[in-house]
């Protein structure tokens, strides 16, 4: 039996949920396949996460999908390395959920270089996506939870430089990057160092606005109910 659910993740098989297959294909068309990177910013009980499941499982015939969150990972955030580390492990796990070729996995899983831990994660960003037999979209939930720290700031910023050069034919990344959070990232002030003025200064300015009203139709709503 099927029944309501307002907590958190909304499951297909479980609740009674609204019918948004139309607003999942404009995305996957609008934006993955046309390689964008984008945020996905509203309030709490919006209906984020449910919408980044429900796209994942629409990618999933064509993409690779590894949906990570930066919730409960604080500590990530206090250095270079832990950061790159944290980043590994995290889509580490991903690539069993999503079964990607073992080979790609396991290159992927090695310790990372203690010395010079984000260039080495950005040539296994690069080895992962130039040799994977698919697109991969990485969608990372509550990405607004460290946004005045400078190692996610490196983070994204790596990203931004990895999309320039695919743009350029210089480089392979994500097919997609979706960041999703209450607040959007291109727009907080941000601060880099201690003795700084909080200032406007994202490295997330190569996404695109993300123009999907993510509300409920009266027709959507009616599809549930009649069910």
């Amino acid at each position: 039996m099927k029944e309501f659910n307002t907590a958190v993740i909304c499951n297909p098989q479980k609740h009674y949920m609204v019918d948004i297959s139309e607003k999942i294909d404009r995305i996957a068309g609008r934006y993955i396949e046309a390689g964008k990177y984008f945020s996905i910013n509203r309030g709490r009980q919006y209906g984020k996460t449910t919408t980044l499941g429900a796209l994942a499982r629409r990618l999933k015939k064509d993409y690779y999908c590894f949906q990570i969150s930066f919730e409960g990972e604080e500590a990530m955030f206090e250095s270079e390395y832990s950061m790159a580390s944290g980043i590994v492990d995290l889509i580490g796990k991903e690539l069993n959920l999503e079964q990607v070729p073992e080979k790609l996995a396991d290159r992927w899983n090695r310790p990372i270089d203690a010395e010079k831990p984000f260039r080495d994660l950005g040539r296994r960003i690069t080895e992962l996506c130039r040799d994977s037999d698919r697109g991969i979209v990485l969608m990372i939930d509550e990405a607004d939870r460290a946004s005045d720290n400078q190692m996610l700031l490196r983070f994204l910023g790596m990203l931004r430089d990895k999309y320039i050069q695919r743009e350029m034919g210089r480089d392979s990344t994500f097919q997609s990057v979706i960041l999703a959070g209450v607040y959007d990232i291109k727009n907080l002030k941000l601060k880099l160092r201690p003795d700084e003025e909080h200032r406007y200064n994202s490295p997330w300015n190569v996404a695109v606005d993300f123009e999907e009203d993510l509300s409920f139709s009266p027709k959507e709503i009616a599809g549930m109910l009649e069910e």
